[in-house]
This record gives structure tokens, C-alpha cells and sequence, in this order.
């Protein structure tokens, strides 16, 4: 029995003829009984014949499987972007990080917000209506922490290019060379964008290696604003989402500061991809 649910245990269930998504103890156990290879056998005593094996069919882990092998120009791509934003800068550089939030909506509310009070949390309405969508076009300076941003209804080159307008307007002309980082969407380095490039030398981009976005800090910095401000909308109109988020940007400059990518942080990213160059699973796999 044990053997035969170990069997099926390490077996999508649609080889079993189910339609299931993935393996729960009480479908496996439901499954036994099934097929007649027990009478009767509770989810708990599944989980622990699968605990023994070090089996847990209900977990799921996404990877994503590489169109060529990880090779070693991948590595040293990874290794690129790790000196970039680890590395003592010359008094001339800077590095910024750019990408984009997207399609944020007011989403405003039948009634106001309800502030905290005794016994009682914050209390927002359920119901909303749709009033469009913004996107946030953002450079975070790794090495201060400090944002520029812009907001647009659309996400096109032109917008981005608003966006390297404003930065070569706002970094002053000691700054002489301005590492741009962003991630490898066709926004970011389409013909507009590398015309306006060829103008502007002082500028110089870089890109995150495929699937490697999660390298680019302001995703962190993403990560506050939508903790901090976009945690359940409710905003009159799309102006208003706008100017609160160009608030919100101006209050972060107040009290700006970097988000530390030491080098002990990459060597156990390095390590990763060393070993994935020669191993059989894929790399870089994010749990779920």
C-alpha cells in the first residue's frame, strides 16, 4: 500500500485519470480507496507515509525551464550587474534604476475611508468604480535611495523618455556618466530610446539578464509604495492617485536612503548560477 501511494504520490493526477490540479492527503487517500488498494485511510495517515519519503504533492514550486542552457556569458551578465550596483562609484557616476508601475487605479469608494478607533481597525468600503489607470514610470538612485518619477496614462517609449528627460534635467552636469538599469521590455531600449541615447552620451544603459528583473532595486522600493499608499485605493480620480504618489515620492526624498545589495548578498546568487551552469535542474526557482 505504502508503495503504491508513494507511486501515485510522484504522479501528476491527471495520470491518474483525475482532474486535479495537484495531490492533497485527502485525495490521495480518496484515490487508494478508489482503485481498491485499501478499504479505508485517513489524509493524516498519507501525510505521514509521504513525511517519511520527504513527499509533499500539495506544495508546488515554479521554475521556469531556460530556452538555451545557463551558460557562462549568462554568469558573467549576472556578475555585471552585481559590480554595477556593489562597486565603489567614481565621483563623476551614478547608477539609477528604472522599470515601471503599472495600470494603478483610484478605485474610489462608495463612501470615505473610516479611520482607526478603539476596538476598530481602519475600515474601507468594499464597492468601488473603475476610473482608468495610471502608470508610474520611476529611477531610484541605488547608492542614495532617492526617486524621480512620472506618471502617464499610457506605457510607451515616449513616456519613458519623459521619464530620462526629467533625470537629465534633475542630475546635475558634474554627474557625467548615468548608469541607467532597467529590465529588457522593448519600452526600454526600442529605437526612440537609443536615438535619444545617441544624444545624450552621459547616459549609459544596462540591462537585467532575462527573467532576472528581481536584480533591479527599485523593485524594492515598489514593494513600499504599494504597502505604504496603494494598499486598498481610494482615490476621487486619476489626478488624484497622481498627485499622491508624486506626494508620497517627495516624503520618501525627505527621509531617502539606499537599499544595501552587499557583496556576501551576490556571492549566493553567484553560487546559484555557478551550480546551475552544470546542473540538471533549472535555476533560480521561485517557491509557491
Amino acid at each position: 500500500m505504502a508503495l503504491h501511494l508513494v507511486h501515485r504520490a510522484c504522479e501528476l493526477p491527471e495520470q491518474a485519470g483525475r482532474s486535479l490540479s495537484q495531490w492533497d492527503g485527502a485525495e490521495l487517500a480518496r484515490q487508494l480507496v478508489r482503485e481498491e488498494v485499501v478499504a479505508s485511510i485517513s489524509p493524516q495517515t498519507v501525510r505521514r507515509i509521504l513525511a517519511a519519503q520527504q513527499l509533499k504533492p500539495w506544495r508546488h514550486h515554479v521554475w521556469l525551464h531556460p530556452r538555451t542552457p545557463r551558460d557562462a556569458a549568462f554568469a558573467a551578465h549576472v556578475r555585471a550587474v552585481a559590480d554595477l550596483l556593489t562597486r565603489p562609484l567614481a565621483p563623476h557616476e551614478a547608477v539609477l534604476s528604472l522599470d515601471e508601475m503599472t495600470s494603478l487605479q483610484p478605485r474610489p469608494r462608495r463612501v470615505p475611508t473610516r479611520p482607526a478607533r478603539p476596538g476598530r481597525p481602519v475600515q474601507v468600503e468594499h464597492e468601488y468604480r473603475r476610473a482608468g489607470a495610471t502608470h508610474l514610470f520611476a529611477a531610484l538612485d541605488t547608492r542614495t535611495g532617492q526617486v524621480a518619477g512620472v506618471t502617464a496614462r499610457r506605457k510607451r517609449q515616449v513616456e519613458y523618455l519623459a521619464l530620462l528627460e526629467h533625470l537629465d534635467r534633475a542630475v546635475p552636469s558634474t554627474i557625467t556618466a548615468i548608469h541607467l538599469l532597467a529590465d529588457n521590455v522593448s519600452v526600454h531600449h526600442g529605437q526612440l530610446v537609443q536615438q535619444w541615447l545617441a544624444t545624450h552620451p552621459r547616459f549609459v544603459a544596462h540591462f537585467t539578464p532575462i527573467h532576472c528583473s528581481w536584480m533591479n532595486p527599485v523593485e524594492q522600493w515598489f514593494g513600499i509604495l504599494r504597502r505604504k499608499r496603494l494598499r486598498s485605493p481610494n482615490f476621487a480620480d486619476l489626478l488624484a492617485l497622481q498627485r499622491a504618489i508624486l506626494q508620497f515620492i517627495a516624503e520618501w526624498n525627505e527621509i531617502a536612503h539606499p537599499f544595501r545589495w552587499t557583496g556576501r548578498s551576490f556571492d549566493k546568487i553567484l553560487a546559484k548560477v555557478d551550480a546551475a551552469l552544470t546542473a540538471d535542474a533549472p535555476p533560480l526557482a521561485d517557491a509557491a
